[in-house]
């Protein structure tokens, strides 16, 4: 970033002799302690189903309802998924975050028989024990180093989306899992807090 200074025997551009700041440290680091939220994308493209857990879901638009999320280069669920013309995007929540290791885990079987999953009549995979969740279509893939953007249609949603949901919910921050939680007190507005909820993966 640059820095202008007016004052008198100033410099602009910074302190030539300072070293330059490591761009990709500081973008670890920053987002290392940006919290996010936590979701499931499951999927089959074809030969089988799959399921990643992601912390890069955003909301896009609201007509139509589009999301987007993005997938890396080097997960094989992920270049499954990428395949994939439709997925079911789980909102996970605290109660949910043995599934979320889970399908954040390499190796392991998101599908074995002590899980619990079913398909919608479209084929879609997906996790019954997760109560909010919507089927969406591939809308859109942009390439990116290393990773791929996807955009995706909502179409449909699980049933009893609207009743209120009373369970905590989950982010990831600083490679672990927290539960985000309101805390008021002394006449203040709430505000949220992530403790420390959980080991790392």
């Amino acid at each position: 970033m640059t820095v202008a200074s007016n004052r008198s025997g100033g410099t602009q551009g910074g302190d030539a002799a300072a070293s330059p700041p490591d761009v990709a440290a500081a973008f670890l680091a920053a987002f290392r302690h940006h919290p996010s939220g936590v979701a499931i994308i499951t999927a089959d493209p074809g030969d089988g189903p799959v399921a990643l857990t992601v912390s890069s879901l955003i909301s896009v638009s609201v007509s139509p309802p589009t999301i987007a999320f993005s997938l890396s280069d080097h997960s094989a669920s992920a270049r499954a998924v990428r395949r994939a013309g439709s997925v079911v995007v789980h909102f996970v929540r605290r109660a949910d975050m043995e599934l979320a290791r889970l399908c954040a885990t390499s190796g392991k079987d998101r599908f074995g028989s002590e899980v619990e999953w079913a398909r919608l009549a479209g084929g879609e995979p997906y996790y019954p024990q997760v109560d909010l969740r919507f089927r969406a279509v591939i809308r859109g893939r942009l390439e990116a180093p290393g990773a791929c953007l996807v955009t995706a249609e909502l179409l449909e949603v699980s049933a009893h989306s609207h009743e209120t949901r009373e369970d905590e919910a989950l982010v990831y921050a600083n490679r672990g899992w927290h539960r985000l939680r309101p805390v008021s007190g002394g006449g203040r507005a709430p505000i949220l807090l992530w403790p420390d909820d959980s080991a790392t993966f």
